[in-house]
């Protein structure tokens, strides 16, 4: 049985995206993000070396701790702040109902 989860991106010129995200199918944001054609490029195709899916958590969710490779990634990504997270790294689970995040700047 599907379960969907509702999911708010802010793109990078501010506009607010209601995305459907299932739960069911081992889907990360990064992923989620692509499939609704935001631009969110997600380069290494989920491996946490690039960093083209850096994002800022908004709302108040408890998401898994960084590991060392995102941990790394960001200590070279720019724009990053205390809530910057790869979008790789953020499996989507029911408990993200209501997650509302921003896409980073790109840097260059």
């Amino acid at each position: 049985m599907e379960q969907t989860i509702n999911i708010t991106v802010i793109d990078r010129e501010g506009t607010s995206h209601s995305l459907e995200a299932p739960t069911d199918m081992n889907m990360n944001m990064m992923e989620l993000c692509k499939s609704y054609e935001l631009p969110v490029e997600g380069t290494c195709g989920g491996m946490a070396m690039c960093a083209s899916c850096h994002m800022y958590i908004v709302s108040d969710h408890s998401i898994l701790e960084r590991n060392d490779d995102e941990e790394a990634m960001l200590d070279q990504a720019f724009f990053v702040k205390s809530n910057s997270r790869l979008g790789c790294q953020i499996p989507i689970t029911p408990d993200l109902d209501g997650l509302t995040v921003q896409l980073a700047e790109v840097g260059s």
